[in-house]
């Protein structure tokens, strides 16, 4: 079986230990959700799960470097409470989220497909030696 490196294993163990850490508290936003990934591997092919609250489908780019996969999102989120016509509380988060990793294996890019479905990515990365970076559309 392939094995899957990442490319910050320290992420992994304080995803969020450091997050804002120098910033004081009233001036503090809520960071976006880390993309977490579930990967699968087949004889042929790689399956990727990935969740990315927050984001629309335009807003999301996959890219793919021989077997560096990379994944990146603007998330919005959104928060408001009224009280009858009057807006008591609005909060906006605006920012981004990331994430790369490394395959076992090159992956052919042109056969390589995205699907982005209720929050969750899912794109399937068939095996192939050799590649060249490039950019997936996202369906």
């Amino acid at each position: 079986m392939s094995a899957l490196t990442r490319l910050d294993p320290l992420d992994d163990m304080f995803p969020q230990l450091f997050r804002g850490f120098m910033t004081p508290l009233a001036q503090r936003h809520p960071a976006p959700a880390d993309i977490r990934i579930d990967v699968s591997e087949t004889d042929q092919a790689y399956t990727v799960q990935a969740e990315i609250p927050g984001a629309k489908k335009d807003d999301i780019r996959v890219s793919v470097d021989g077997n560096v996969v990379s994944i990146s999102a603007e998330v919005k989120s959104e928060k408001e409470e009224k009280q009858g016509e009057r807006v008591l509380v609005r909060e906006r988060y605006y920012g981004s989220a990331s994430r790369s990793f490394r395959l076992a294996s090159n992956v052919d890019e042109k056969a390589a497909e995205a699907k982005f479905e209720n929050g969750v990515l899912k794109l399937t990365l068939p095996k192939r030696s050799g590649g060249s970076n490039t950019l997936i559309n996202v369906r």
